[in-house]
């Protein structure tokens, strides 16, 4: 199958999206697939991978709320991409411009759109939250609703990767929803890796002994994150019994992480650690991982945290709330208090790991998506501007 994915909101120093793409491409030829990633870029350029996948860009400018990225604003440029690339099936992988270019294009093709991204959850539901319940701001913002109708009509099938979205967008009328959960690098993240040297290490920069609670968060620095909420969290938690916080990320919401941590000598903030076997030993050899999205579509830190065998401190809602093992340790979303309550629900101290389960692979996860689309040839249509 030649599969062209029409990715908006892919960078080479991007964050999930970049993770995802990338095994994508490195599982291609396994999986007898031909990929190729259609992404804005600086200048029209085409970067192979593997003779079984390749990453090209279209000219484009960048992106003006985050320089890392550039967008997709000319529909022909791609449609002549597609047209030269003549894929068996199209993806768009966000619900903004490339998603009206994919469903523009005028190709009997089969295609599907692929929610990496929330904006509900992310961004509206956010945004009015002192002043409105999501059914109020849903109401708000049916246009956008309107437009989530639309594709479920016109792509062969809404690609999402976690329970609470896929019952949230049949709910509101969204068609042809299929559930793929992903998954995790296989061999990489495993209790094994856990490291109690490494823990004191980590501790230590928390100017904190080993009988304290190690918590780690990582990820992008964006505001839809809520980190400055875990700060405040753990600090206050810290104030009944000894908890460390090391933040690993970077990005847009960095000083205001900076100014909740406010000199606490117990929160460190730290640079992304990029290779892999080093983050996953130190993710292991955390006492629990805390996040503070409910908008993500699937939570790829919850399921490496969940294959690494360490809790999960998350909302109880969005794509990390399926990996919360215990009900206690899930909290209201945006709610400062309930998290403080789902922190002291740990154990103190230093903690043994979970009991294992198969974490999901990545290889499952594209061999799931690949058999769905093969699935699409007997329902090709020409989709209207």
């Amino acid at each position: 199958m030649r599969l062209v994915d029409v990715c908006g909101f892919y960078s080479p120093d991007g964050g999930g999206i970049r993770t995802y793409v990338e095994q994508k491409l490195r599982l291609a030829e396994r999986l007898g697939q031909d990929i190729t990633i259609l992404a804005p870029g600086a200048a029209d350029a085409t970067a192979e991978i593997s003779p079984s996948a390749r990453v090209m860009t279209i000219a484009s400018p960048r992106f003006p709320l985050d320089r890392k990225y550039f967008s997709f604003t000319d529909q022909q440029a791609v449609h002549r991409a597609l047209d030269f690339l003549q894929p068996d099936v199209v993806e768009a992988s966000s619900p903004w411009n490339s998603a009206n270019y994919v469903a523009a294009w005028p190709r009997a093709t089969p295609r599907s759109l692929v929610m990496h991204s929330e904006p509900l959850s992310a961004h509206a539901y956010r945004w009015f939250e002192r002043i409105a319940e999501p059914p109020a701001v849903d109401r708000a913002f049916d246009w956008f609703w309107q437009r989530l109708r639309r594709y479920g009509r016109v792509f062969d099938t809404v690609i999402v990767a976690n329970s609470s979205l896929a019952q949230r967008l049949s709910a509101g009328g969204v068609g042809n929803i299929a559930t793929v959960p992903m998954g995790v690098e296989p061999g990489v993240f495993s209790p094994s890796r856990r490291d109690e040297a490494l823990r004191r290490r980590l501790l230590a920069m928390c100017s904190l002994g080993p009988e304290a609670t190690l918590l780690l968060c990582a990820g992008r620095l964006a505001t839809e994150k809520r980190v400055p909420m875990l700060v405040e969290a753990a600090t206050i938690a810290g104030r009944t019994r000894p908890i460390g916080l090391v933040i690993f990320g970077e990005g847009r919401a960095h000083r205001e992480v900076l100014r909740a941590i406010a000199g606490n000598p117990h929160v460190r903030l730290l640079q992304p650690v990029r290779e892999r076997a080093q983050f996953a030993t130190i993710l292991a050899s955390a006492d629990a991982l805390l996040h503070g999205c409910e908008a993500e579509t699937f939570g790829m830190i919850a399921a490496e945290a969940d294959a690494s065998g360490i809790p999960l401190v998350a909302p109880d809602i969005g794509g990390a709330s399926d990996f919360v093992r215990d009900t206690a340790l899930g909290f209201t979303p945006a709610d400062t208090s309930d998290v403080v309550r789902a922190i002291l629900e740990l154990p103190a101290g230093a903690r043994e790991a979970l009991a294992p389960r198969s974490p999901r692979s990545m290889e499952e996860h594209f061999r799931d998506l690949y058999r769905i689309y093969a699935g699409l040839g007997s329902n090709v249509h020409t989709v209207a501007a």
